[in-house]
C-alpha cells in the first residue's frame, strides 16, 4: 500500500513551514538543542519525514552535530524526489531564520 502523502504540494510544504513559524516561541522553548534556526530546521525536517512517511532508509541521518545548514540541506535532498510539482522551497527556508 502506498503512502498517501509520497509527494508534497508547495501549499501544503508553505502551510508546514507558516505553522512553524507561529509556533516558533513554542517550539524553541521546548527543544534547546541549539540555536534557534537550527531548531525550526530539525522542526521541519521531522515534519516532513511525518508527512511524508519517511522509512528510516529514506530519512536522512547525520555524521556528527547537524547545524541549521545540515539540515537545510537534508530538508532539500528531501523535497527534490517528493515535490507534486516544481517549487523554490528555498524561499521557505529562508523565512524561518
Amino acid at each position: 500500500m502506498k503512502n498517501s502523502h509520497e509527494t508534497i504540494s508547495e501549499e501544503e510544504f508553505a502551510r508546514i513551514c507558516d505553522g512553524i513559524r507561529e509556533d516558533r516561541d513554542s517550539i524553541i522553548k521546548h527543544n534547546p538543542i541549539g540555536p534557534d534556526d537550527e531548531v525550526l530546521m530539525w522542526m521541519l525536517l521531522s515534519c516532513l519525514v511525518s508527512y511524508l512517511g519517511l522509512t528510516d532508509n529514506e530519512t536522512p541521518c547525520f555524521p556528527g552535530k547537524p547545524t541549521a545548514d545540515t539540515y537545510r540541506e537534508a530538508i532539500l535532498f528531501v523535497l527534490r524526489e517528493r515535490r507534486s510539482a516544481e517549487f523554490d522551497a528555498a524561499k521557505y527556508l529562508d523565512q524561518l531564520k
